[in-house]
């Protein structure tokens, strides 16, 4: 590989010396010929063969100097301002085709000077930030779904060898039999999630835009959790504004308000109330889910919509933090806003913002 560099390195100065003794030799025979006509013209001398080929030799010999002083020239600034610069480049690339997205490249031009060069080096710069990114995240993915799986998976095998023993009561057999089958749900959540997160960030679930009545879908919705409500005495405030529609996948944004309303109810304790309302304000078909819950502080907040991230870690056995990133991935393919305004202890409210038509 190095070889080849040097007969490149060594093909490329003959080249450039080759042109540059072309256009040097013609620049100055054309000089030196219109020079001697208007002497030879206006001192009426006429220039005897020998005198002329001493003055052919000597303006070779003047052109081939020229033209290596040129050459090396040209060579050293390229060498400078080129070479030096792409060798950066390559040796920084190198570093990444080995797994270092910590490498970062220095900026060539000196003294504020604008260079070409930084463009890419910027650019690269970024590119390495980007992909350092995204390894740190597929490496925290991984971790993060080998330690999802592993909860359930222990449960399943607790109570699998607990149904195991001899002797046990229809109401043991059933409680055990219950926390396999539920440790089994929650992997296959978890799993349906990942598969569905991963297509919306691919791009691969392509959404099927139509108008549609906001409100009836939020009351369909609210309606899949009444056993949940009646079971734990949680009291439902409902204010939707009727003829309020929106244009978006009805299937999607039906994952962002099923979502939504399962984190209400699992962080709502018993006796407590839930408030659904829909308003259109300004253009926009704005939601928001109000719950009781036990909410959370700032610095929680901050992170929620992060996949696999749970702030409260008391309810994470039913859930796997995926949940909310599948929201927020759903919400920005639709082109709307969300947010959450929380107090710890106190509860917290979520708020779509949707375009209305």
């Amino acid at each position: 590989m190095k070889q080849e560099s040097k007969v490149r390195t060594v093909l490329r100065l003959i080249n450039n010396y080759l042109v540059f003794f072309l256009m040097v030799a013609f620049v100055i025979t054309c000089c030196m010929t219109l020079f001697i006509t208007t002497l030879s013209k206006s001192l009426g001398v006429d220039f005897t063969a020998e005198n002329i080929t001493v003055a052919a030799k000597l303006t070779f010999g003047n052109v081939m100097l020229l033209s290596l002083i040129f050459t090396i020239i040209d060579a050293a600034r390229r060498r400078a301002t080129v070479e030096v610069p792409v060798r950066k480049i390559l040796k920084a690339a190198e570093q990444i085709m080995q797994g270092d997205f910590s490498v970062r490249i220095s900026p060539i031009g000196k003294l504020g000077q604008y260079n070409e060069f930084d463009e890419i080096i910027n650019c690269f710069n970024k590119l390495a930030q980007e992909l350092g990114s995204v390894e740190t995240l597929r490496t925290d993915f991984i971790a993060n779904v080998s330690h999802e799986m592993k909860t359930p998976l222990a449960v399943m095998q607790n109570y699998g060898t607990l149904l195991q023993a001899p002797g046990l009561s229809e109401e043991q057999r059933m409680e055990y039999a219950k926390g396999v089958t539920d440790g089994a749900r929650r992997m296959a959540d978890m799993m349906t999630n990942i598969l569905k997160l991963n297509r919306l960030e691919n791009q691969q679930i392509f959404p099927q835009a139509e108008v549609f009545d906001l409100g009836e879908q939020l009351c369909e919705c609210l309606l899949q959790f009444e056993n949940v409500w009646e079971q734990n005495n949680i009291e439902i405030v409902t204010d939707i504004q009727d003829e309020v529609k929106v244009k978006g996948d009805q299937e999607l944004l039906s994952l962002v308000w099923n979502n939504l309303l399962s984190n209400a109810f699992k962080f709502t304790e018993p006796g407590g109330w839930i408030t659904v309302s829909l308003k259109e304000e300004a253009g926009q078909a704005v939601v928001k889910i109000q719950d009781t819950g036990c909410g959370m502080t700032p610095e929680v907040g901050a992170h929620i919509f992060e996949k696999f991230y749970q702030g409260d870690t008391s309810h994470s056995v039913q859930g796997n933090g995926l949940g909310l990133a599948l929201v927020k991935r759903v919400v920005d393919i639709t082109q709307g806003e969300i947010g959450v305004e929380s107090t710890l202890d106190k509860g917290s409210t979520f708020t779509v913002k949707l375009r209305s038509m």
